[in-house]
């Protein structure tokens, strides 16, 4: 059970849920809730005030509107684990619990505005509690996924100067062995009806914290928050956001305050911030949490969550559709079920069709950065055109540019930029905290590029070709990685497949993918399935784009945030370390 169990106040909850679902050829199909269409979310267009700080003047202000019935009835966050065991917050219950927590940063552990406080938890309570305390208490938020390893924790302290770190006893023991090598850090909480030597308990701090705090005043450009990125083209960057960049949020999840939504991303990173924190509650909607160790397909068809809790707003990454669609789907009834959502990196048209085949569901695309938050999406009540990411955010003048920032044709692949000039957008990070040669190297002229590659076509929508650096240079073409993968996915011998470049004597270099096979077909001769990859990829695409080379392997290097890492692969076909 959460540490914070006892103080949970467990509520019978009686909700009404939305009963906005019409049909279409079948298929039933969300309506807008924020907006009408594209058109008119773009007119999107709020005013950033000077000052702005997100547990004040939204957080609180959906707990004051529950306490004079002005908000759907039901919980605010709502968490569950394997167990059965569960924990309800509304709005108001957030706010106790968060206004103690923030006492003991402010007082026990003598925090200050803007001090570091570095967070590795899974997704249990206090992972909410502690966000929103540091919003109360001015403090800066490093978040860190639960996988981190000794020397991936090290360099993240030094490298942030994090006086508070918060964590768990599985990764208590971990952090101690680095702990000295880390002269900011002073203040240790650990998150655990246990005791250990050198920590304070989170548990016992809290229940004698004070409810009475008075949440700081915060500027809109204030440091909110440093995620490290990924890492998938090299070494985690401390990229920096502001109060207002991740506070004032869009409106991509479509969301209501009487809707219930999961997201399954790893507390570590900016998909959980925003999917799971700031764009839920912008909108009063319920924040639905399951405490899983890992994904697993069973358990959110069957054993809980999307068969036997009122989800009406489903988003997860690319990958764990690819699980889901293998289950037999037709075994399974979402009766809430509305809307989902996918992010992180692209998804195959294939596993769009499959999903969509079985729960009559569309998926909805959202592209976006640990840099950016959503930088262009699918927004509901938008077609869907299955390959693209959809149309720019309305935050963002989003365009296709060249290597000196000018702006391509409709249809011509280029770098996928923002523009920034003559205003910065408010949502783009801030900087690389402590980098300012990296933090340059992102922009071109008046865009800040995304490392991208793309063309939009004449309706506006975006289509991801590949990274700037995944790119295959093939005897004079030019092959995004991502056309071919959506080919191989489209065997029922492919489970996944990464297409990457490989040297050749005669092009330079040749499309490469290496492939996870589907059980079934594990057994079969693989020079005969090498051939039939090979020409089933020249009968879907333009045939100079199949893979020439084809290695099968049991799993593919990935991120601990579960994208491909591409990087690796084609750092191995090359000879590099």
């Amino acid at each position: 059970m959460s540490a914070i169990g006892k103080l949970s106040f467990h509520r019978k909850i009686i909700r009404t849920f939305p009963t906005f679902k019409y049909h279409i050829r079948g298929h039933r199909v969300s309506i807008p809730q924020n907006f009408t269409d594209y058109e008119s979310i773009k007119q999107y267009n709020p005013q950033i005030p000077e000052n702005f700080n997100f547990a004040k003047d939204v957080l609180d202000v959906w707990a004051e509107q529950e306490k004079r019935g002005q908000r759907a009835d039901g919980p605010a966050l709502w968490w569950v684990n394997d167990r059965k065991e569960e924990v309800r917050w509304s709005f108001d219950e957030l706010g106790f619990h968060s206004r103690r927590l923030a006492n003991v940063l402010s007082g026990v552990c003598s925090l200050n505005q803007q001090d570091r406080v570095f967070l590795v938890l899974p997704k249990v309570p206090e992972w909410w509690l502690v966000n929103v305390a540091c919003l109360r208490t001015g403090t800066v938020l490093l978040p860190g996924t639960y996988q981190l390893t000794a020397r991936d924790i090290l360099h993240r302290l030094q490298t942030s100067r994090a006086r508070c770190v918060i964590t768990d006893e599985s990764l208590a023991p971990v952090l101690d062995s680095v702990a000295s090598q880390c002269s900011s850090l002073q203040h240790k909480l650990l998150v655990s009806p246990t005791k250990r030597d050198g920590w304070m308990n989170f548990g016992d701090l809290l229940r004698n914290a004070s409810s009475d705090h008075e949440c700081v005043n915060t500027r809109s450009d204030d440091p909110m928050t440093i995620f490290f990125t990924s890492g998938t083209t090299g070494s985690p960057k401390m990229t920096q956001h502001s109060h207002s960049s991740y506070g004032i949020a869009g409106k991509w999840s479509g969301v209501d305050s009487r809707d219930v939504l999961w997201n399954t991303s790893d507390t570590g990173w900016a998909k959980s911030a925003w999917s799971s924190v700031f764009a839920p509650w912008t909108q009063g909607a319920c924040v639905f949490i399951h405490h899983m160790p890992r994904f697993n397909s069973h358990t959110v068809l069957e054993v809980c969550t999307l068969s036997n809790y009122p989800i009406t707003t489903f988003c997860t990454a690319p990958t764990a559709y690819r699980m889901l669609v293998q289950e037999d789907l037709s075994k399974y009834h979402f009766n809430t079920l509305q809307h989902c959502l996918s992010a992180g990196e692209p998804i195959n048209p294939d596993v769009m069709r499959k999903w969509k085949d079985a729960t009559g569901l569309d998926i909805y695309e959202g592209y976006g950065q640990t840099e950016t938050v959503l930088i262009a999406g699918t927004f509901k009540g938008m077609k869907i055109n299955a390959g693209s990411f959809g149309k720019a955010s309305p935050a963002y003048d989003v365009q296709v540019v060249d290597e000196a920032g000018n702006v391509l044709p409709r249809g011509v692949e280029g770098n996928i930029g923002i523009r920034v000039k003559p205003h910065k957008p408010f949502c783009l990070f801030t900087e690389y905290t402590d980098d300012l040669v990296r933090t340059a190297e992102c922009y071109v002229g008046d865009f800040y590029l995304t490392g991208d590659r793309g063309r939009m076509d004449q309706d506006g929508y975006l289509w991801f070709e590949g990274r700037a650096d995944d790119v295959i240079l093939s005897a004079g073409y030019r092959i995004g990685p991502f056309e071919v993968e959506n080919a191989l996915i489209e065997h029922q011998a492919v489970a996944e497949s990464a297409v990457v470049s490989s040297p050749d004597p005669i092009r330079g270099e040749v499309v490469k993918a290496f492939v996870v096979l589907t059980p079934e077909y594990k057994s079969q001769d693989q020079d005969q399935l090498v051939k039939k990859l090979q020409t089933h990829v020249k009968e879907v695409t333009a045939p100079y784009k199949y893979p020439r080379k084809i290695e099968f392997v049991e799993q593919l290097p990935k991120t601990i945030s579960g994208k491909i890492r591409r990087v690796e692969l084609r750092n191995k076909e090359w000879g590099r370390s």
